[in-house]
């Protein structure tokens, strides 16, 4: 019996032009909306609320001058940001003076946290060339590897938002693009017909909240009361009017934005779509193996060390740009915090408001001078990766020699603290911590099994089933985009965050804050292994499958190259399942150790210093030395209990370069948008598709 009709004439793929490719420009990162009218935003919204005099830290963050009303904005609600599209002028809460003052600060930052980025180019360089002088194939990868570039599906329907004056709800339509950026319109037909939206935002940063007690009790520790004070009651919308399915959006330093679904089920979906944006935006820079994008991560630690921050923590999420705007916000918010909240008056929640809002504004006028920062280093940047490149690789074999000459003399004076500080401080919760991390792993790599042998279970029933060749493209369709469908990938990454909190409580000790990262990067490499395996099946489909089979002989090829594909996903799960172990617990441990030998070791760090500038390669630093040395003799540690763990066949393999960060194989294409401030323009599926389907077109099943 023939295959059904069209099944063999079939190619089961869409063109590009039914996506959109969406690439963010650096000033849209910054909250926008369209005007609307002229009344003073927090005046209006916030009636009670008072400006108090300059503080010494921003000078006079506040919107007006010592006891007056005067307001700054000189818009209303919808006063565009920099990162409006309207084309006006765009306006800020802050005056000149302030703003320069928030130039004075990023240009501190730039001039303290440069020198660092420089000198982790010539090392990130050095590491890329020897590896590649010394070629080796991943351990064991017997999947193929999906070429689609990560993405967010697009998602778009009617919400509520709450805001305007006075405070309500009102009706928008939201789309949530490829890029992980979110657009709202008036309405429906405005989007449909090209018109620009009221506002957007880059959702890097925003956690999702469905709860409107939670959110509310949010706000009221944003502005917690003190002692002995009294706050007048207030009437408060969001508590005269329960919403059923709401979508609460807050962010450390940014403004909070809230909106409401229709349905429970409308919720959901924007929910697991609004946490697809924020993930995909968080990890641009560690998904990328670029030599510059591994240098900026290891400068950022590198410098927030010399500030005195040892542990990891969820900073480095998003953009070069926004990685360092957030590095000063943190360094800004206790003094702001001091300063800005006891002059805030009015009710408390509307106190917590203008505190987003105010927030907001630094935040804003610190990423645009940071991004022009980066901007302006990118020619330097450049030129400098060229020079590295052209230097060290003639000379690449005596560096390394060097390296490792000077590596062994140091390592002899630093290696009895070293090992008393293992033994004392980390040998104890290596253990606990490690098999935390390998049962949350398990849970998730079998989610990922599970949902991959379901969705090839489908595929050839529906074959078996002599379904018709229309059902049937929209199967393998349906299966060649499920590593993107939120909704499927959810027990997948639900697993993930099951473990969040227990782990946070073990590590902390370690002044490890970054379990958000490790989630994020948990989903990431489960939603990459999915793409990865669903690459592999409709590839080895097409090689088995002919038109001289009837549909239940295909049925039956089917089933065999679905059995194929689970042992080489089993084989590539346990592989990545070891090197993520391994790389999150050098990031728990390894700063932890650093900062308990800063005391004892500073005397021969400093005595070596003197060596290493002697040997006039731009790629070597002390630092750096002393730091691979510590991580060398943690590794010994973290593959001995890896290895009773696991056993011994699962952690042959090793991580790339000893990497201090977990990263995944993604593409370098996505480097050159992160370092400009910008997250990656995200493909449609079109370009994929192709390579998804069993049939690259015009092709049909090859005989």
């Amino acid at each position: 019996m023939a295959l059904p009709a069209g099944t063999h004439n079939s190619t089961f793929c869409v063109s590009e032009s039914d996506y959109s490719w969406h690439f963010l420009p650096s000033q849209s990162l910054e909250y926008a909306e369209k005007p609307q009218s002229v009344t003073c935003r927090r005046c209006s919204i916030f009636p009670e609320w008072q400006p108090l005099k300059k503080p010494a830290v921003l000078k006079a963050l506040a919107p007006g001058e010592p006891g007056g009303r005067r307001c700054r904005v000189g818009q209303g609600r919808g006063a565009p940001r920099d990162g409006s599209r309207m084309g006006g002028r765009p306006s800020s809460p802050l005056d000149k003076q302030q703003q320069q003052h928030l130039r004075g600060q990023v240009d501190t930052l730039l001039r303290n946290f440069l020198p660092c980025y420089r000198g982790q180019l010539g090392a990130s360089v050095l590491r890329q060339i020897s590896s590649e002088l010394e070629p080796r194939e991943p351990a064991g990868c017997q999947l193929m590897r999906s070429k689609k570039l990560p993405r967010v599906r697009e998602h778009r329907g009617p919400l509520t938002q709450f805001g305007g004056h006075p405070p309500r709800w009102q009706p928008i339509f939201c789309v949530l693009r490829g890029d992980g950026r979110l657009e709202w319109f008036s309405h429906r037909e405005e989007y449909e017909n090209g018109g620009h939206p009221l506002g957007s935002m880059a959702l890097t940063g925003y956690t999702v909240l469905t709860s409107q007690r939670e959110y509310l009790h949010l706000l009221d520790t944003l502005c917690p009361v003190s002692s002995g004070e009294h706050t007048q009651e207030e009437s408060d919308p969001l508590l005269e009017m329960p919403v059923n399915f709401p979508l609460f959006l807050k962010h450390p330093f940014r403004r909070h934005f809230c909106f409401s679904a229709a349905t429970g089920e409308a919720q959901q979906a924007w929910r697991l779509a609004l946490q697809g944006g924020i993930r995909l935006r968080g990890t641009v820079l560690q998904r990328s193996q670029a030599p510059a994008a591994r240098a900026f991560l290891d400068a950022v630690r590198l410098y927030r060390r010399h500030q005195g921050h040892f542990g990891d923590d969820d900073v480095t999420l998003g953009s070069d740009a926004e990685v360092l705007t957030g590095v000063l916000m943190r360094e800004l918010l206790p003094a702001l915090r001091a300063q800005t909240l006891p002059g805030l008056r009015g009710a408390r929640r509307n106190r917590a408001w203008a505190w987003t809002e105010l927030l907001d504004a630094v935040h804003a006028a610190v990423l645009a001078q940071a991004s022009a920062g980066l901007r302006a280093f990118q020619p330097e940047k450049d030129e400098l990766l060229a020079v590295l490149e052209k230097t060290l690789r003639p000379d690449v074999d005596q560096i390394l020699r060097q390296q490792e000459r000077l590596a062994g003399r140091l390592r002899v004076e630093v290696q009895r603290p070293l090992e008393s500080c293992l033994r004392g401080k980390v040998d104890t919760q290596l253990s606990l911590v490690t098999q935390k991390l390998l049962s949350s792993m398990e849970a998730v790599l079998s989610a990922v099994q599970t949902l991959l042998a379901q969705g090839m279970d489908r595929l050839s029933s529906h074959l078996r089933g002599n379904s018709s060749g229309t059902q049937l493209r929209k199967e393998v369709y349906s299966f060649g985009e499920m590593p993107w469908d939120p909704e499927l990938m959810q027990t997948c990454y639900r697993e993930a965050e099951r473990s969040q909190g227990s782990l946070g409580q073990l590590v902390v000790p370690f002044g490890f804050f970054g379990t958000q990262s490790l989630v994020f990067g948990a989903q990431d490499l489960a939603q990459q292994l999915m793409a990865n395996a669903v690459t592999t099946f409709l590839q080895l489909a097409d090689q088995c499958l002919t038109t001289a089979l009837d549909c239940t002989q295909a049925a039956q090829q089917l089933e065999k190259v679905q059995g194929r594909v689970l042992k080489k996903f089993q084989s590539d799960s346990s592989l990545a399942r070891s090197k993520f172990i391994r790389a999150w617990l050098l990031c728990i441990f390894l700063p932890f150790v650093l900062h308990q030998l800063e005391g004892s070791c500073k005397v021969e760090l400093l005595e070596f210093e003197g060596d290493v500038l002697a040997v006039g390669s731009p790629a070597l630093t002390i630092e750096d030395i002393y730091k691979d040395i510590v991580q060398g003799v943690l590794l010994q540690r973290i593959d001995r209990e890896l290895k009773k763990a696991l056993g011994a066949s699962d952690v042959s393999c090793t991580l790339d370069g000893c990497s201090e960060a977990p990263r995944d194989r993604t593409g370098v294409d996505e480097e050159a948008e992160a370092q400009r401030g910008t997250c990656p323009g995200q493909p449609g599926s079109g370009t994929e598709v192709r390579s998804l389907c069993p049939l690259p077109p015009p092709r049909t099943f090859r005989s």
